[in-house]
């Protein structure tokens, strides 16, 4: 049996409605993969999408995201989504630095943002005009 590649899904909290949204229009994408998520983050797409069964972790600015990091680490997520808020202070920023460094000295796609994260999980697609400069989609 073929071992799943696993991917990270994390999400700040004014980002969470949208990381559960897009998690929903490409569940059928993710349902390949090992889902794993900060605590809030993950629970809520379980709540939302029980079939796809994400392992929720500690939240985030409790250890969650340092358990992410382990794991990448250890060569366990292939993979990591993180819808940032940059229009909010976080006083655990440097959690975020942290699985952004890993992230580039481990050579994981990391996503910030949905299109970056589409683009990870189904490839190019022809760009929208609709699409360009919208905020929050």
């Amino acid at each position: 049996m073929a071992k799943r590649e696993a991917l990270a899904l994390v999400a700040h909290d004014e980002k969470k409605d949208d990381l559960v949204r897009f998690v929903s229009r490409h569940r059928k994408h993710l349902a390949g993969y090992d889902l794993y998520a900060t605590g809030t983050t993950g629970a809520r797409i379980n709540a939302a999408l029980p079939e796809l069964k994400v392992t929720p972790l500690k939240s985030g600015p409790l250890g969650g995201d340092q358990q992410i990091g382990a794991m990448i680490a250890e060569g366990r997520i292939g993979g990591l989504i993180f819808f940032i808020d940059p229009l909010t202070p976080m006083p655990h920023d440097v959690d975020v630095k942290a699985l952004t460094r890993l992230a580039v000295l481990y050579d994981i796609p990391m996503a910030l943002n949905a299109r970056t994260a589409e683009l990870m999980l189904v490839g190019p697609a022809k760009p929208t005009a609709g699409r360009r400069g919208k905020a929050g989609t």
